[in-house]
């Protein structure tokens, strides 16, 4: 299978199925976050929420394209994907998947609302950087603007949620003039028919911002298993015809030889030469192929890491130099160029259908579970008073729409901490500070502050392991 030796495949499959695990787990651990609402409002019934919500979380993966899948992937760098020793490979992965399948748990267990984005990002760092310091003579340079601009929205958007919700809150009691909406549902009897569908349409938007989010990092790594251990298959879109790709390249390299280099910075001239020589070598190689499963692996995944740094390197010099670049091309070759570095860069950032689809079966079968131990903490424990219907409604809004534009950006966020942030917005916004439980929000705010530095912790220690294992 994959031309791998029966060991490689069983672990190839094996790794695979712990990815969907992870993802099943990611999908009865954060539930709550898309259930909690209707179902504490009386809304709908517990079993038809989380069926609901299982479809659109599984709707939300398969049509909310792949930009944060790609932001989880951009946190291992090239070069480690590239690595010829599978056996390091395996280890890295395996050290990401056990540390967040782990941590997930442990906090769905007792109960408390953990942010599954912290969970894997800080597995991922933890296994990359203890990969440098145990592999001091490769060239591996860590992310860190990509790093950064995780850690800044895992930071800023539970901050965004809680304000928000204070100043819907804010509104909703200005213009509202039904109070019901701001009442504490009854036990055993439904809300107003405007409340209860106000209240599922949030409910639904979470599940699919969720989907789109969170969905979209078991596709990531996913990726990130099958192109180290099977590049010749997955490496580059297989699906897609090699000498489809050429037409892009030689578009490319034909604005290329029409830019006076010499103007540029030495950098960018060295940059751009070498841009040229690579794409001509890769162009002669892709006519003389008719599937990129034909490439040797070490060359499907060169080619791949070469392709990714091409783009971006001739689209941050082309940004860098538009009036140059003007000058040398007309209006819409200019905009072609634009498009074909977006066509290469599709050949190598890419997930084919079946894992998609894999991924949303599993988030959607997940989210189907385990609901009932977070759902009482998000409903009655954040606030002194019980969860209204504005309440409800108003931390839906905001979650949906925050998580929604961060699947957009490709940032992964916690949805959990989101929601949370918002219900408890809510419950300041109705009472005051004082209305808000103070151990529950330690015990959210601890899990938020010790998850990065466990996780690190746990997926280094168990890379180092496993690689003193294989010596």
């Amino acid at each position: 299978m994959f031309g791998l030796d029966a060991m490689h495949t069983m672990m190839l499959i094996l790794l695979l199925l712990a990815t969907v695990a992870f993802e099943f787990i990611n999908g009865f651990h954060d539930t709550a976050n898309a259930v909690a609402t209707v179902i504490y409002t009386n809304s709908l019934k517990p079993k038809t929420a989380v069926i609901w919500s299982g479809f659109w979380n599984f709707v939300g993966v398969y049509v909310g394209g792949i930009a944060v899948a790609m932001g989880i992937m951009h946190l291992i760098p090239n070069e480690i994907l590239a690595d010829y020793n599978t056996y390091k490979s395996m280890a890295l992965i395996w050290a990401i998947i056990i540390t967040a399948i782990g941590w997930n748990f442990f906090t769905w267990y007792f109960g408390i609302p953990c942010s599954s984005s912290h969970t894997l990002i800080g597995s991922i760092f933890g296994v990359v950087y203890t990969y440098t310091l145990l592999h001091p003579g490769t060239s591996v340079v860590l992310n860190w603007q990509k790093i950064l601009d995780i850690g800044l929205a895992l930071l800023i958007t539970p901050v965004l949620g809680f304000a928000l919700a204070l100043i819907l809150m804010y509104i909703l009691f200005k213009v509202v003039k039904k109070k019901k909406i701001f009442k504490e549902p009854k036990p055993n009897k439904k809300p107003p028919f405007w409340i209860r569908t106000l209240l599922i349409l949030t409910s639904t938007s979470v599940s699919f911002s969720h989907g789109s989010n969170d969905g979209q990092k078991g596709v990531g790594i996913m990726m990130i298993i099958l192109i180290a251990l099977a590049p010749s298959f997955y490496a580059l879109d297989n699906s897609k015809d090699p000498k489809d790709l050429v037409i892009n390249i030689q578009r490319v390299e034909q604005v290329l030889r029409q830019i006076d280099i010499a103007k540029l910075k030495a950098d960018d001239q060295a940059v751009v030469a070498g841009a040229v020589v690579k794409l001509d070598s890769m162009s002669r190689t892709f006519n003389s192929i008719n599937s990129f499963s034909q490439l040797k692996s070490n060359v499907a995944a060169e080619t791949r890491v070469s392709l990714v740094a091409i783009v971006k390197n001739l689209k941050g010099i082309k940004d860098a130099n538009v009036a140059l670049f003007s000058q040398a091309v007309n209006k819409h070759d200019l905009k072609r160029f634009d498009h074909d570095l977006k066509k290469i860069n599709d050949y190598a950032e890419y997930a084919p259908t079946w894992v998609i689809l894999l991924i949303s079966i599993a988030l959607g079968m997940g989210t189907m579970i385990g609901w009932k131990r977070i759902v009482v903490t998000i409903s009655e424990k954040i606030g002194k008073t019980h969860m209204t219907y504005a309440q409800g409604a108003t931390s839906g809004v905001m979650a949906a729409s925050t998580i929604g534009l961060s699947s957009v950006l490709g940032l992964p966020v916690s949805t959990t901490h989101i929601l949370s942030s918002g219900i408890a917005g809510s419950m300041v916004a109705s009472g005051g500070l004082k209305n808000l439980q103070t151990k529950t929000l330690k015990n959210i705010g601890a899990a938020w502050l010790v998850t990065l530095p466990i996780t690190i912790l746990v997926s280094g220690l168990l890379y180092w392991l496993f690689i003193s294992i294989i010596g």
